[in-house]
């Protein structure tokens, strides 16, 4: 604890502290919260940034000060209060950053949000509320001024994602391709298809926005009543396209059985989760959407299954250099489980459009 003391103390505006609870939510991150002996002041939230994700932290935190600032303006000029529950406010260390370099690790502090709760339970009223506020979200940010970098570049890239499994194929390091060619071939025939966002964002047909890219329930925070409060995590905060918002989400949440589900029967997609996030979504975010964007956000239902199952597959045939595992074939009933699920949504888009259309 003694450490920790020396690296709040770089962080002027936080004054005596009486306790440093570790915090276990997150899985990126080591986070703490920070609590202050004046009754009449703030607690905080301390975290280590993870450097092996996040390789630049200085685009990282950059991105997540504009993205707040631009957030708080807005919420000024909507004349809204209790605006510090309603954006996080990162505190400035000795040398003016966000953040601050003890030479080996980079740590960053925000103001607590109190009587504040995440939650992890997906329902169709969670998943209104989380389309409604991420559609929001992406909404206050449609004019912000400043250009933002990618913080995890290539992040939510199809064609790049292909490019990574045609590597691995290619090189077959654990030896594996007779066992998955067959998976292979079946996932190739999509490959051009799902690719598509890219070419039409090349044609200028397509506008890339910031986005959150890692939109679940949990990064969200919920006053005691269960209204929304805030989005947090905002580490992935970036230029993307608004499928990664839309898509990533229900890729997880529609999912009726687990990521790493072994039995496939169990794998299905949950249509009324569906229509409980797209009606908040669009409520939201019909303001600044194209046409096109609306149009192909069944597209983004199917493209996320299938981005993670292609980046599972990749990584199986790398002889799972990247994702842990619990045991040998982990990384490919992963993939196959994703692959259903995408097969799912599939059969699901032609009622996807038309609910849609019934929204609009």
């Amino acid at each position: 604890m003694n450490r920790l003391n020396e690296i709040i103390s770089y962080f002027p505006e936080v004054k005596e502290v009486s306790e440093i609870v570790p915090l276990t939510a997150g899985l990126i991150n080591q986070t703490y919260k920070v609590e202050t002996k004046d009754p009449g002041a703030c607690d905080y939230i301390l975290q280590c940034i993870n450097h092996q994700v996040f390789q630049n932290v200085d685009v990282l935190q950059r991105n997540i000060e504009c993205v707040t600032r631009h957030i708080r303006k807005k919420l000024e000029e909507a004349h809204e209060t209790d605006i510090n529950r309603k954006v996080l406010r990162f505190v400035s260390a000795r040398d003016g950053k966000s953040y601050h370099f003890d030479g080996e690790h980079y740590w960053r502090m925000c103001e607590f949000i109190p009587d504040s709760q995440t939650l992890d339970a997906v329902t169709p009223e969670s998943s209104y509320l989380v389309g409604l506020k991420f559609g929001e979200f992406e909404a206050m940010l449609a004019d912000i001024p400043e250009k933002l970098g990618e913080t995890i570049p290539d992040f939510h890239n199809m064609e790049f994602r292909i490019k990574q499994l045609h590597d691995a194929v290619a090189e077959n390091a654990a030896g594996r391709m007779e066992k998955v060619q067959a998976l292979v071939s079946e996932i190739e025939k999509d490959a051009d298809e799902m690719c598509q966002a890219e070419r039409l964002y090349r044609e200028g047909k397509l506008p890339k926005r910031i986005c959150h890219c890692d939109t679940k329930v949990s990064n969200m925070m919920f006053d005691k009543d269960g209204k929304v409060l805030c989005v947090i995590d905002l580490d992935t905060t970036m230029p993307s396209f608004v499928f990664s918002d839309f898509g990533d989400f229900l890729r997880s949440a529609a999912n009726t059985s687990r990521e790493d589900e072994p039995d496939l029967e169990k794998v299905r997609f949950n249509m009324e989760i569906f229509k409980a996030f797209a009606k908040g979504y669009i409520e939201s975010a019909k303001s600044f959407l194209t046409p096109l964007e609306i149009e192909m956000l069944p597209f983004a239902v199917k493209l996320f299954p299938y981005m993670q199952a292609v980046r599972f597959l990749t990584d199986y045939i790398n002889g799972d250099t990247y994702y842990q595992i619990q045991y040998a074939d982990h990384n490919y009933v992963r993939t196959l489980a994703q692959y259903k699920l995408y097969q799912e949504a599939k059969k699901s888009e032609p009622e996807m459009k038309a609910y849609i259309a019934s929204l609009l």
